[in-house]
């Protein structure tokens, strides 16, 4: 056990060069107005895939609307050292709602992109990082990357202790439930859509999700826990192919 949660192990000598590896791929995902202090305003993180121009994220990172009188857009921020980035203006071209997965398109020229992973083969113990903005831009634009283990391999749908307690999309997930991988490693809402991954590969087996998964699997409890969560990346291969997309 001391080797899967401690600093030594095979795994740990790889990790700083795949961090290296993820990180310019990793993106800020939000809205920015010209007009607006701050102009931008990051919602969550989101990864680079495919032909380098487009972005895998969770659908709640998204906004519900945007004040398009006031130029405001949809935008993936490429941090550039500090509190600089570049604002590349993003769209929406496929969803899974049920899994809270998003797959955006950049304007611009491609960056790099991340190779996707084989979720099926992860087991429990498994050794994983994640890299995204745990704290948001309070502190620039800088990728943060936490280490841990797959703690459990599970459906999304923890049951309710009573009726009142199911809300409408928690009940339509119960018709459909599907598998998570619950994780002993700290994510805060900001790395929901951050890109949970091999640590001596780099290939991404999940993708963080920090609020939808929750509201399943912890709506019975008085109060919320620590645990995370991510969402299977082969659930991300449908919208690329959607696409016509390589991972």
């Amino acid at each position: 056990m001391a080797l899967l949660l401690g600093t030594s192990g095979p795994w740990a000598s790889d990790l700083p060069a795949t961090i290296e590896r993820i990180t310019p791929s990793v993106v800020g995902i939000g809205t920015y107005q010209e007009t607006r202090q701050p102009r931008m305003q990051l919602r969550g993180t989101g990864f680079v895939v495919a032909d380098g121009r487009h972005l895998l994220t969770n659908s709640h990172v998204l906004p519900e609307q945007l004040n398009e009188e006031r130029r405001e857009f949809l935008a993936a921020f490429v941090p550039k050292g500090g509190s600089q980035a570049q604002a590349r203006p993003a769209r929406l071209v496929a969803q899974d709602e049920a899994r809270d997965l998003a797959l955006l398109r950049i304007d611009g020229p491609p960056l790099p992109a991340l190779r996707l992973g084989d979720s099926s083969a992860v087991r429990e113990g498994q050794t994983i990082a994640f890299t995204g903005f745990p704290i948001g831009a309070a502190l620039g634009l800088y990728p943060a990357t936490h280490r841990g283990m797959v703690a459990a391999v599970a459906p999304v749908v923890m049951p309710a202790r009573s009726g009142r307690e199911l809300k409408s999309g928690l009940i339509r997930r119960m018709r459909d439930p599907y598998t998570i991988f619950q994780l002993d490693g700290t994510a805060y809402p900001g790395n929901s859509g951050s890109p949970m991954f091999d640590p001596a590969s780099g290939r991404v087996l999940g993708v963080i999700n920090m609020v939808f998964v929750k509201e399943g699997r912890e709506s019975a409890l008085e109060r919320p826990s620590g645990i995370s969560y991510a969402i299977p990346i082969d659930f991300a291969r449908e919208l690329l192919r959607q696409q016509d997309l390589q991972p």
